[in-house]
C-alpha cells in the first residue's frame, strides 16, 4: 500500500517506509499524518507504539522503542533499539516459479575437464603467502602485456593475492580456512589455468595443495628457488604461455542453466534493499531454485535475528540445526571479543534509514526468495546440491564473497543501496541498485535498477525475472559494469581466523 511517499509492506506493520522524502502534513497510510519530515528509506510509525512495544517491519518485530511513538513520528536509532526477540514465523507468500521453458534452457559457458561449469575463461596467479603478492602482480601485468594479445580466447590473467600465509599456526581454523580457500579458486571452473608462486620459506607450503584435484594446468613455483623476483616473472611467463596455447582454444558450449551458482551479496544497504532490490534478487532466485541452480545466502552476522525464518523453511531438521549451530558460534565469539553482533548496520546504513540489526537481517534474508533452504556449508567449502543454500561468512562483503567463489560460486549478484563498488575475479558481479537516485548518480556502475519497484513502475517479480535473464546473458559472457570498469584484482580478502604470530 503506498501513500504520499510511503510504503507499507504488511498490514501487521506499525511504521511505514519513505521511498521519497514526506513532507510534514503529508497523509500516511492508515490516514495519520506526518508530523516529521521522513528522508526516503526511513521509518514513520503509522500506528501509536507504546515505549518498549515492539516495533514491527515486514510483519516481524526489528526492535523495541524506548518511548511513547505518536503516528506520524520519525522511527529511528533515537528511539528504538535491538530487540533480540521475535514474532512468530508469518508463512512465506507464493514463490516466483520456473517455467518448463526455463528448465530446458542452455548458457553459452565453458564445460572443464572436471566437468564443472565455466562462465569466464581466466588464468589465475595465486599467491601462497603476501611476501609472493608483489611478483605475482609482476607476472599479471606482464602476461596481460604480452601474452593477451596474442591469446584471444583469453578474459585474462588474475593475480589473487593476501596478507597471510606466514605469521600464523600451520594448523587450527587459520591455516585450515586458508587452504581451502585458496584451494577453492585453484580449482575454480572460472579459471582455464592456475600458477601458483610462493616465497619458499612460509608456513603455507605450496606442497600442501598436491598436484591432483587443485586444477586443470596448474603449476607452482617458489620465488627463492627460482633466484629471486625479476627471474620468477620470466620463469612465469615460460610457464603461463604453455597454459596459454592450451586454455586459449577453448570456446563456449551450451550447458544447462541448472549448472549457475550464484552467490548472493548485498552491501551498502538503505531502507529500501529490503523492499525493492533484495526481495527481487530473491524472486530471481525462485526461478534459479527452479531449474536446478544454487544460490548461496551468506553473512551470517546479517542474517542474525532472522535466522529463524530460513530455519523454518530447512529442507530437513539436521540443517536447521546446522544454521543455528553457526549462528550460536557467532554469538560466542564476537562476545569473547567483547563485541556484539548488533555493531552492524554500520553508520552508512542507519544513513539510510536502517535501525536495528534484525531490520537489516530480515531485508537480507529477501535475497535468498521463498523456496527451501537446502544445506549450510562451512566458510569456503565447495558447495553442493541445488536451490537455495546457505554459507557460514562473515558479513564483510569481500570476505564473504571471497568463500562464496572458492566454494565455487560462478556469478555474483550484489545489491546496494548506498552504492558499493564491488568485483570478485574470477567472476563477475552483477550490481542491483535498490533505489533510482543512487541509480542514476552511479550508472556506470549499477547494472539494475529496481527502484521503480517503489515507485510502482514494476513489481518484484518482474524485476526479478529481469535480474534471472541478466544472471544467464552474464554467464553466457556479457560484461558487468564491474567488469568493464576493472575491479576484481583487489577485492581477494580471505577469512583471517586465528593468531597472529
Amino acid at each position: 500500500m503506498n501513500a504520499a511517499n510511503s510504503i507499507l509492506l504488511s498490514p501487521a506493520d506499525n511504521v511505514a517506509v519513505a521511498y521519497g522524502r514526506i513532507e510534514i502534513g503529508a497523509v500516511l497510510p492508515g490516514g495519520a499524518v506526518a508530523t516529521a519530515l521522513i528522508e526516503p528509506g526511513h521509518k514513520v510509525a503509522i500506528k501509536p507504539i507504546a515505549a518498549g512495544e515492539a516495533v514491527v517491519k515486514y510483519a516481524q518485530a526489528i526492535g523495541r522503542a524506548t518511548e511513547a511513538i505518536a503516528p506520524g513520528e520519525h522511527v529511528h536509532s533515537h528511539n528504538l533499539v535491538f530487540e533480540s526477540g521475535r514474532l512468530p514465523v508469518v508463512p512465506p507468500s507464493e514463490a516466483v516459479h520456473a517455467t518448463e521453458a526455463d528448465r530446458a534452457r542452455t548458457f553459452m559457458g565453458y564445460r572443464r575437464a572436471d566437468g564443472r561449469a565455466g562462465t569466464r575463461n581466466f588464468i589465475g596467479i595465486l599467491a601462497s603467502v603476501n611476501c609472493s603478492a608483489t611478483v605475482c602482480h609482476a607476472i599479471a601485468d606482464e602476461a596481460n602485456r604480452t601474452l593477451l594479445p596474442r591469446c584471444p580466447g583469453i578474459d585474462g590473467f588474475v593475480p589473487i593475492v593476501h596478507g597471510q600465509g606466514c605469521g600464523m599456526s600451520a594448523t587450527g581454523d587459520g591455516m585450515m580456512v586458508l587452504h581451502r580457500t585458496l584451494a577453492g579458486y585453484a580449482r575454480h571452473p572460472n579459471f582455464g589455468g592456475v600458477l601458483m608462486v610462493g616465497l619458499g620459506c612460509e608456513v603455507n607450503q605450496l606442497t600442501l595443495y598436491g598436484q591432483k584435484g587443485v586444477a586443470a594446468g596448474k603449476r607452482h613455483f617458489n620465488i627463492q628457488e627460482a633466484g629471486g623476483s625479476r627471474k620468477s616473472v620470466q620463469k612465469a611467463l615460460v610457464v603461463l604461455a604453455e597454459i596459454a596455447d592450451e586454455v586459449g582454444k577453448l570456446e563456449r558450449e551450451p550447458i544447462p542453466v541448472s549448472e549457475i551458482v550464484v552467490g548472493l551479496q548485498c552491501g551498502g544497504s538503505d531502507g529500501m534493499s529490503g523492499i525493492t532490490a533484495n526481495p527481487a534478487l530473491g524472486a530471481a532466485v525462485d526461478i534459479l531454485a527452479g531449474v536446478g541452480g544454487i544460490g548461496i545466502l551468506s553473512e551470517t552476522t546479517e542474517i542474525y535475528g532472522a535466522e529463524h525464518l530460513l530455519a523454518y523453511r530447512a529442507a530437513t531438521p539436521e540443517i536447521a540445526a546446522k544454521l543455528d549451530g553457526y549462528v550460536k558460534w557467532w554469538e560466542d565469539h564476537v562476545a569473547k571479543h567483547g563485541a556484539s553482533i548488533d555493531n552492524n548496520p554500520s553508520p552508512g546504513n542507519k544513513r539510510g534509514g536502517l535501525t536495528t540489526i534484525l531490520e537489516k537481517s530480515l531485508g537480507a534474508v529477501a535475497k535468498g526468495g521463498q523456496t527451501p533452504l537446502n544445506g549450510v556449508f562451512g566458510y569456503a567449502e565447495k558447495v553442493t546440491g541445488h536451490g537455495l543454500v546457505f554459507m557460514d561468512t562473515p558479513g564483510y562483503d569481500p570476505v564473504s564473497a571471497t568463500g562464496q567463489v572458492a566454494g565455487g560460486a560462478n556469478v555474483i549478484v550484489f545489491t546496494t543501496g548506498r552504492g558499493s563498488c564491488f568485483g570478485c575475479r574470477p567472476t563477475p558481479s552483477i550490481k542491483v541498485a535498490s533505489n533510482s537516485t543512487m541509480y542514476h548518480t552511479m550508472e556506470e556502475d549499477m547494472d539494475v535498477n529496481c527502484g521503480v519497484i517503489a515507485s510502482g513502475e514494476k513489481t518484484i517479480a518482474g524485476m526479478g525475472r529481469e535480474i534471472f535473464e541478466l544472471i544467464v546473458e552474464t554467464a553466457s559472457g556479457r560484461k558487468t559494469k564491474s567488469e568493464e570498469f576493472g575491479y576484481g584484482d583487489n577485492e581477494f580478502v580471505p577469512w583471517h581466523l586465528g593468531a597472529t604470530l
